[in-house]
């Protein structure tokens, strides 16, 4: 591997040969096959940000999930945090494709992935908050895994089959994901009093960004009343009883009831932190040097 780019080797000549042998997707159509015109009633346009917004929650929370790789506690870990992140990254991969169908411009996944900036990102901020240590990604874990899950079942229900049947896959991989961050909640809360003190700071680093996920937004409650959206608030009091009911096996505290929305116009409408620009330079970083590379 060349020089300080860890990608470098990628795009190196091998014994004549062309490089760029190893990165791109180069997958099939994500949704190849599948029907996907658009259901008599809902709108296109707003149907396509709705899928962003989802997308880009599983996108961006699989990337901060893969940092743990090589830096994870135990190998076993590694593996496990690896396989989460797979699984969120699949979901993006459908959503992302659904969005550019949706709103017509044919756009796939990789468009939607590697060129855009921060700004027309619409993930959440609980998903871009930076890891912390292993304890405070838990946290984030537990949260965002017990909330997406409640939406997503919801959604299997969507009057937008491809969205209904992406979310049917993606509550399988939702359940394991929130029972994982239950079983290492338990262990480090009911541990030893120093991993009780982290698993606590973990928890209240990361609750107060719990807000921004209960508040509908302008596209959300537009498609609720088609049929193809599910109302953020609605799953508000579902999820506060699983993280009280798993908080209190731990042996651990809530900071306090779930927040309230947050003032400011956050994630949705592309207002992010400073720690989202670097960790989509690094994801980006490949596609926008070579832009059309295969494998």
């Amino acid at each position: 591997m060349s020089g300080d780019n860890p990608y470098g080797a990628l795009v190196e000549e091998h014994a004549g040969s062309e490089g760029r042998w190893a990165f791109g997707t180069g997958f099939s159509e994500a949704l190849a096959g599948v029907d996907t015109t658009l259901p008599a009633g809902v709108d296109g346009a707003d149907l396509a940000v709705y899928c962003q917004m989802l997308g880009d929650d599983a996108l961006v929370m699989a990337q901060r999930l893969i940092e743990w790789c090589t830096g994870a506690p135990e190998l076993e870990e590694e593996v496990a945090l690896a396989n989460i992140a797979l699984d969120l990254l699949g979901q993006a991969q459908l959503l992302l494709a659904r969005a550019g169908q949706a709103d017509g411009s044919g756009r796939d996944e990789d468009a939607f992935a590697y060129f855009r900036d921060a700004a027309r990102f619409r993930n959440v901020g609980l998903a871009e908050a930076a890891n912390g240590d292993f304890a405070r990604s838990i946290a984030r874990l537990l949260l965002f895994a017990s909330w997406r899950l409640a939406v997503l079942s919801r959604l299997v229900d969507s009057a937008d089959p491809v969205l209904a049947a992406i979310a049917a896959k993606a509550v399988k991989e939702l359940a394991y994901h929130r029972e994982y961050a239950v079983t290492w909640t338990l262990r480090l809360g009911d541990g030893t009093a120093h991993s009780r003190e982290r698993m606590a700071q973990g928890i209240a680093a990361v609750w107060p960004l719990l807000g921004e996920l209960f508040v509908p937004h302008e596209v959300e409650v537009r498609l609720v009343k088609q049929g193809a959206a599910v109302d953020p608030a609605q799953v508000r009091g579902e999820v506060a009883d699983v993280v009280e009911q798993v908080l209190a096996a731990a042996t651990l505290t809530p900071p306090g009831p779930l927040p309230d929305a947050p003032a400011a116009p956050g994630g949705r409408d592309g207002a992010h932190t400073e720690e989202l620009a670097p960790l989509l330079a690094e994801m980006q970083q490949v596609a926008r040097e070579h832009p059309g590379a295969a494998w």
